[in-house]
């Protein structure tokens, strides 16, 4: 690097501002995580919050939950006020501390258990072989709309006992929600999520009437198991009940859809490693952690300090605001070498892309699967597969997505 350049980078760095993101952040962040870790690890935004982009600090503040919460009432009431996306992102047991973040995260865990998982298995490979047929017989598809998202949006809805036929709305409902978490979301986006909540929580009490009524048989539902534990009284309220319902298909969508569609887009950049993939099946696993790793599906979290805590040498008081760049770790030269280069073989590769401690996504091991299945399948069957137009990403800082992938096969 010239002296020119590290100088343009450590002035970029220094003047980094998460609620004013220009353009090619959007389309290439990964630039911009070097310079801050490498300039200003600890970085210090205008609005008075901290950005960390190094493995260590991103991880011991995760690990850390007693003075760093995930509790939003108070981040969320200036930019919410008393809407339905505040009472969801206040709700949501990705949002709350312990106790409360026990209680809930407890009600999910036999739908992610090893053998709940093994059973699953069978259908996702059975739902993606469809849509890899009916990409074949296209000639074509968009990866986003017609694969990455059709998989976990079929998959949550039968999680939640959804009627195929009344799945249309789920994606953009989810995409709505998520959207409004944005550092600086806008007004449209907010309207939009407080329809989307509006909306879904509409349809959930009809479609948990009707699940009273007529309980189901499908073991792998857990909308019932959830109905339960509020009919017995296992302190799950009925506004509790509804905002996981919401989280459920905002987590298994979101990671999921992202996941996938990211992965085809680097396998389309890097043929070596697609042919190298095709040639070595059995690589699907480590290839899944290391997608996972490149393009993190989720790049940003955030924590607020409840007491005084100590940062890479930062002393940050009580109330400050922290963001998590997760994709800025997951390229930590410190822990991975060569951190910008796709390697389907890279081991060890200890990512954050679940995060980690108490908050370690729950549904970490359905969304392997569900990559190892999908992106296996079409790397075993259409190792030609090519880019039929450009990729259009998404706008949005926290997290990685494309909203159109066209491919011919």
């Amino acid at each position: 690097m010239t002296p020119a350049a590290a100088l343009d980078g450590r002035t970029a760095a220094l003047a980094f501002d998460l609620r004013e993101l220009p353009n090619g952040f959007y389309e290439d962040p990964f630039p911009t995580y070097h310079a801050l870790r490498r300039w200003d690890p600890v970085h210090r935004c205008p609005d008075g919050s901290y950005f960390l982009t190094r493995y260590d600090d991103v991880t011991a503040v995760y690990q850390d939950h007693a003075r760093f919460s995930s509790d939003k009432r108070v981040e969320f009431a200036p930019k919410f006020g008393e809407s339905p996306l505040y009472e969801h992102h206040t709700t949501s047991v990705v949002f709350r501390d312990p106790p409360h973040h026990t209680r809930l995260r407890h009600l999910f865990a036999p739908a992610f258990t090893p053998k709940a998982l093994a059973a699953l298995e069978p259908r996702i490979g059975a739902l993606v072989d469809r849509l890899l047929d009916a990409a074949a017989a296209r000639g074509g598809m968009d990866v986003v709309n017609d694969f990455a998202a059709a998989v976990p949006i079929q998959l949550i809805g039968d999680m939640l006992g959804v009627p195929p036929d009344e799945r249309g709305p789920l994606r953009a409902w989810s995409l709505a929600i998520l959207g409004a978490l944005e550092p600086v979301p806008g007004d449209a986006r907010v309207d939009a999520g407080n329809r989307a909540v509006d909306e879904f929580k509409e349809y959930l009490r009809r479609l948990i009437a009707d699940r009273r009524r007529r309980p189901s048989q499908d073991p792998g539902e857990i909308l019932s198991a959830l109905i339960a534990a509020e009919d017995r009284g296992d302190g799950l309220t009925e506004v509790e009940l509804l905002h996981q319902c919401i989280f459920l298909l905002n987590a298994g969508h979101e990671t999921t859809t992202n996941l996938i569609a990211n992965a085809v887009q680097s396998l389309l950049e890097h043929p070596q490693e697609l042919a190298r993939l095709h040639a070595e099946p059995r690589l699907i696993g480590s290839a899944v952690e290391e997608f996972l790793r490149f393009q993190s599906p989720n790049q940003l979290g955030n924590r607020s300090v409840t007491t005084g805590a100590e940062v890479g040498g930062v002393r940050l008081p009580p109330g400050t605001l922290v963001t998590l760049g997760i994709g800025a770790a997951n390229r930590d030269p410190a822990h991975f070498p060569d951190p910008d280069r796709l390697d389907l073989g890279r081991a060890p590769n200890r990512h954050l892309a679940f995060i980690t401690g108490i908050h370690a996504c729950a549904g970490m091991w359905l969304a392997r699967m569900e990559g190892r299945v999908a992106i296996g399948r079409l790397a075993a069957r259409f190792p030609g597969v090519r880019a039929a137009g450009p990729a259009v990403r998404g706008r949005r800082a926290r997290f990685r997505t494309l909203v159109s992938l066209p491919v011919t096969l």
